[in-house]
């Protein structure tokens, strides 16, 4: 039973239907660290206006790991900009805060999922490092 319901999970959600499991969820943990990658780089450059490159960049080299690394990409850039409203809604109120910004990382996101340079959203003077 356990099994079945696993496989209709997979089928239905991951979309893993064209190429091996293994592969599959190889790709999405490579994603995963290709996002958290990312993320690191970006605590560590702390340099102004550069969070859109680097959501933009992770999500573009989590995609080009395959399937499973465009899927990974989506659920953490989604799971992450729905937690920020949650955080948000608690230290703001409901003002909107940060509506527009997280707005903007998504489309930023998605860019990058889509196979769109992330230099596209790179501040100049960024270290050739990043």
């Amino acid at each position: 039973m356990k099994l079945s319901m696993i496989t209709i999970f997979c089928f239905l959600i991951l979309g893993v239907s064209s190429q091996s499991w293994g592969t599959f969820l190889r790709e999405a943990g490579q994603g995963a660290q290709d996002m958290w990658r990312a993320y690191t780089d970006m605590r560590e450059a702390r340099y102004k206006d550069a969070d859109k490159y680097f959501h933009a960049r992770g999500n573009y080299d989590a995609a080009q790991r395959g399937p499973g690394g465009a899927w990974a990409a989506k659920v953490i850039s989604d799971a992450r900009e729905n937690s920020q409203r949650v955080t948000d809604l608690f230290k703001y109120g409901d003002s909107g805060h940060g509506v527009e910004d997280s707005r903007a990382d998504q489309i930023a996101n998605e860019h990058g999922r889509s196979g769109k340079d992330p230099n596209d959203f790179r501040p100049s003077g960024l270290p050739d490092k990043y």
